[in-house]
């Protein structure tokens, strides 16, 4: 998970704006940071980005992390996208007031931006990967993933409130290494959760019962900054075994 947020020293820290998770330095999912903390290597090598939403949290690097790259492309960049997420991109963000709309542009080597549209529910390959779209609850149109390749799998919750879908898909895995899942709220603004379609950790706890893969990890994803230390306290006192707060800049394997 690359950093998002600036402490008061200038530093990464752990606070979490924007989100963009990073998987082999190869494929990013989401972008919300991607321009302004991903690695040089990963700059060179990332030419897939999946996107679960187009709120803006998750979308806030992709204009600028297609921008640094566009003179010197050899092949485009590649948004895997729902339609509707599609359309909100266009019509929204590169829309020539907002961000030139790349899709229309070319620089001497290649086009600088492909839509690869994906299904919600639906099923496709992005580089060595194999990846599924589960729909999630969330207030625009949303996914989660379940990715996976030779070693194993991994699921990746996105924004979401209470569901279903997500953690039935997960207990069909049988390859299942690890849950990312959000939690973005306190218990105290458990109101403010369920009109953003968010969970806190005391609905979290309820979710992950949903999980029948006792073994499996589950790392906590998308904690609002402002709220950081009370929720990482209330999942700390819940005693969710297998929980842990997924770290800012920290590789993981699985």
């Amino acid at each position: 998970m690359l950093p998002s947020t600036i402490d008061e020293s200038g530093g990464a820290s752990p606070r979490q704006h924007l989100l963009s998770i990073i998987i082999d330095d190869r494929v990013a999912i989401d972008a919300g940071s991607l321009a302004f903390s991903c690695t040089d290597r990963q700059r060179s090598q990332i030419r897939d980005i999946v996107l679960s939403h187009t709120h803006l949290d998750h979308i806030a690097g992709l204009p600028m992390f297609i921008d640094d790259l566009f003179a010197t492309l050899t092949e485009p960049i590649c948004i895997h996208a729902t339609r509707q997420m599609i359309e909100t991109l266009e019509r929204d963000v590169f829309n020539w007031s907002i961000y030139p709309r790349f899709s229309e542009l070319s620089n001497h080597n290649t086009s600088v931006v492909e839509y690869r549209e994906y299904e919600r529910g639906g099923k496709f390959d992005v580089k060595h990967l194999k990846i599924q779209s589960v729909p999630v609850n969330h207030q625009v149109n949303a996914s989660g993933f379940i990715i996976s390749d030779n070693g194993g799998s991994v699921a990746i919750s996105g924004d979401t409130a209470e569901t279903d879908d997500f953690w039935t898909v997960c207990n069909s895995i049988r390859d299942l290494r690890a849950v990312l899942v959000e939690c973005a709220f306190p218990n105290e603004l458990a109101d403010l959760a369920s009109v953003s379609y968010h969970l806190t950790p005391a609905r979290l706890k309820r979710e992950i019962e949903k999980l029948e893969n006792s073994g499996c990890p589950v790392f906590v994803i998308n904690i609002k900054p402002m709220y950081r230390s009370q929720v990482v306290e209330q999942i700390a006192a819940a005693r969710l075994p297998k929980v842990e707060i997924l770290e800012v800049g920290k590789v993981y394997e699985w």
